[in-house]
């Protein structure tokens, strides 16, 4: 089975490489499952029903997010009308798992590609960011409770330290964890020695002209002058950044992790 995963989609820029790149990267690499973050997919903040629906409609699976989630406050409704049906393609519009109990969505989703099963689970880090639930502890409690063999989990975290631990902890009991959140790319890929895919952070899908995603003017002047500032998404230099996992379906363990950036 070969997995591709989209980094943080962010704002029109980076829906428009995928959807102008997301087929040609398929074919080419032969690609069985499409996963995204899609956190940053509205304007840079947020995600809504209509945009995550446009993102299935070009072939993404499942839609992972994180710290963003709820900036568009109609999610909540997405997900409440969702509650009852089990087929709701909000089901596949994740949020971290580790958020506290009661809160609309839901943090792992299992289903079956080309007749292989296969789980995709959200977490969230702690280190620099809310004080959620232990991600470990719950990620624990979730593996406990899926049976599908291929499992791959969207880490979204500040911290490097945080995400290299959690990929030493699921060793083994993982296809793939990767990073999410900083929109930097990073050169660590590989395949831990228990057979679990890993990367701190697939980096960004969205416009590389910015300091990550928004017009770079806007921060470099909050970083000056330490005055609020509506900021914006840029425009330039878009990338999709992405990795690719091959896994054994039978086991669950990967063979190989390739990072993507395509201009």
């Amino acid at each position: 089975m070969r997995i591709l995963f989209i980094g943080d989609i962010f704002g029109k820029p980076g829906r428009t490489i995928v959807r102008e790149r997301l087929a040609e990267l398929v074919r080419e690499h032969s690609v069985d499952l499409i996963l995204a973050n899609g956190e940053n997919s509205a304007a840079g903040f947020g995600i809504t029903a209509a945009l995550a629906e446009e993102l299935f409609e070009l072939g993404i699976d499942v839609l992972t997010t994180g710290n963003h989630i709820w900036d568009k406050r109609e999610i909540i409704d997405y997900y409440e009308m969702a509650s009852g049906n089990p087929h709701s393609p909000a089901r596949k519009v994740l949020r971290p798992a580790n958020y506290a109990a009661g809160l609309p969505g839901w943090g792992f989703y299992e289903g079956q590609k080309n007749g292989v099963p296969y789980a995709v689970i959200n977490l969230q880090g702690r280190v620099f960011m809310a004080s959620n639930d232990d991600p470990f502890r719950m990620a624990d409690k979730l593996l406990a409770e899926i049976k599908a063999k291929v499992i791959f989990v969207d880490v979204h975290a500040e911290a490097t330290s945080e995400k290299i631990s959690l990929g030493w902890y699921l060793d083994g009991r993982v296809t793939a964890l990767v990073g999410t959140h900083t929109h930097i790319p990073t050169a660590d890929e590989r395949v831990l020695p228990k057979g679990t895919a890993y990367i701190t952070d697939v980096g960004m899908t969205g416009p590389y002209d910015s300091v990550i995603g928004v017009k770079k003017e806007l921060v470099i002047g909050r970083f000056l002058n330490n005055m609020p500032v509506r900021f914006e998404a840029a425009i330039g230099d878009v990338r999709l950044c992405a990795v690719l996992v091959d896994c054994d379906e039978t086991t669950g363990r990967a063979k190989s992790i390739e990072r993507i950036m395509v201009k």
